[in-house]
């Protein structure tokens, strides 16, 4: 029998043809996971439901399609189930905060005291921090409930989340398809209803691609925006902490929850943080949206390309202006990164030598012991990714190629510079392609890279985007990126939710439950 719960709520909005929702006095507790974050929050503070039946509900989920999904390397589930209570006590007391008692998945490079952070690599296998990162910190304090540890590219390290030491995640939209990555598990578990929202890294595109590919809303804030510290380091430059949730007023909220200056990271900037809920207004009159010629490459899927000119040309109908402009340095952005991302990896994981922490293959002298507990402890990838970054910090090549890197970023950034003086946003694609196949561009990490050609000149320029689903090719989601000034989530914010909200595209919902039924009628 279907455990239910009273509520006063008249109905549950219907998402997809294969939702139905209980009408009436009470709602079944599985229906909670179609719920998003301020619904729950809603819900919670009037006492409609508890975070109890909360949890349950999500772990339920879980538990139902994990097999297939693959989204968690850790699910804590006796975690959630205490903070769940607590969360209740709290809302009791009247001292909730926003995301008390709301279900979260947290990328697995962000470290916690009581759960392994592995980073998706064997050489952390097991490994459990004595600190929490500083956005789990926050979290904790208001009694979120965390659901697991998603899966993650090794050190977030690649675009299709196949480079984990661990497991395959898969697309709910088609379970043979990559979810992007790095952040891949984070972005599934949201789509398929394991949570209404968690945490990623963005380094060079990890947040807005998987969102993109998974059709969910994916937000990378500001650099400095969010705290770093506790972030299992990719590129100090470049990494910074957001929010995947399936709409975006739920990522407006995360990111008010999470925001703001940190002393334990030097590089978080002191800037006041807005009410970014109420930024969503839904009025574009007068905006003036840049569309760069740059975005518009050879290789794109040219149905991709048409989708997102369709959601411009909406955007231009709801009162925003559409205004041409050029980023001419974007075409060097990717090669760019490939030198200033990898040179900083290169420095960041020395630390993980087999001696301080993490896998120990102790040899007979250092020098084996560094060799045998790397090379058995890092994968492909992230060999690959290191040796590019050490013979760029080479003595003879430094200059030539990470100096060179750097005055390029330089040149990027001041084109948005340029650009936001005559714009207030910049709307491009998220990525040149849908999801595809898995394995289908591991053996070509050139083919894999260009993945994120679109996401990592706002890496470079350390500026805000926000990914959103825009239309679908082959039942795959399509996802536009929306592109701000520094510290101005609050409009990019503004100009996702008014498209979100005068579209559908927001509302479908993945066949996810018809292919697992499928796969188990054969």
């Amino acid at each position: 029998m279907p455990r239910t719960v009273k509520t006063a709520c008249s109905k549950y909005e219907q998402f997809s043809s294969s939702t139905t929702f209980t009408r009436g006095s009470e709602v079944l507790v599985s229906e909670l996971i179609h719920r998003t974050a301020a619904e729950l929050r809603d819900l919670l503070d009037r006492g409609e439901i508890s975070a109890a039946d909360v949890a349950e509900a999500h772990l339920e989920r879980v538990e139902a399609v994990e097999s297939h999904v693959n989204a968690f390397i850790t699910v804590t589930g006796d975690i959630a189930r205490k903070q769940a209570r607590a969360a209740d006590q709290r809302i009791k007391d009247g001292s909730a905060g926003p995301m008390t008692g709301i279900p979260v998945g947290l990328k697995d490079i962000l470290c916690t005291i009581d759960a392994p952070t592995t980073a998706g690599s064997r050489i952390l296998e097991g490994y459990v921090s004595p600190y929490d990162s500083s956005v789990v910190a926050r979290l904790r304090e208001q009694d979120a409930l965390f659901i697991g540890k998603t899966n993650t590219d090794e050190f977030a390290m690649g675009s299709s989340t196949e480079h984990s030491a661990y497991k395959f995640t898969s697309n709910p939209w088609k379970l043979d398809h990559v979810p992007g990555g790095s952040s891949g598990g984070s972005a599934a578990c949201v789509a398929a209803n394991e949570v209404s929202i968690s945490l990623g890294s963005d380094t060079g595109g990890s947040i807005r691609q998987p969102a993109g590919f998974c059709g969910v809303v994916g937000l990378k804030p500001t650099y400095g925006r969010v705290s770093r510290f506790g972030l299992m380091a990719f590129a100090s430059s470049l990494d910074q902490i957001g929010p995947f949730s399936r709409t975006v007023e739920d990522s407006a909220l995360m990111l008010g929850a999470i925001s703001g200056k940190d002393p334990n990271d030097s590089t978080s900037v002191d800037t006041p943080v807005p009410d970014y809920r109420s930024a969503l207004n839904g009025d574009l009159t007068g905006l003036r949206i840049g569309v760069a010629d740059e975005y518009q490459i050879e290789g794109m899927d040219p149905r991709v390309e048409q989708s997102v000119k369709t959601a411009i040309a909406e955007l231009e109908r709801m009162g925003a202006e559409i205004v041409p402009i050029s980023l001419p340095h974007t075409e060097h952005a990717l090669a760019t990164y490939y030198i200033i991302a990898p040179a900083e990896a290169s420095a960041n994981l020395a630390r993980f030598d087999g001696v301080k922490y993490g896998l120990s293959l102790t040899q007979d002298n250092l020098l084996d012991t560094y060799l045998e507990t790397r090379g058995k402890g890092f994968g492909a990838e992230v060999k690959r990714r290191v040796m590019l970054g050490t013979y760029a910090l080479s003595s003879g090549y430094y200059d030539a190629y990470y100096v060179q890197a750097q005055k390029v970023r330089t040149l990027i950034k001041r084109d948005f510079d340029q650009a936001f003086e005559n714009v207030d946003v910049i709307a491009a694609p998220t990525s040149p392609t849908v999801s595809f196949q898995k394995g289908a561009r591991t053996d070509d990490p050139m083919q894999m890279y260009l993945s994120d050609v679109f996401t990592i000149p706002a890496n470079m320029a350390g500026i805000p985007g926000v990914a959103i689903p825009c239309g679908y090719v082959d039942d795959l989601p399509v996802s536009m990126q929306f592109m701000g000034r520094a510290f101005d989530e609050a409009t990019i914010l503004r100009v996702a939710h008014a498209y979100e909200q005068n579209t559908d595209w927001h509302k479908a919902r993945p066949p996810l439950d018809e292919a697992i039924a499928a796969s188990a009628g054969n």
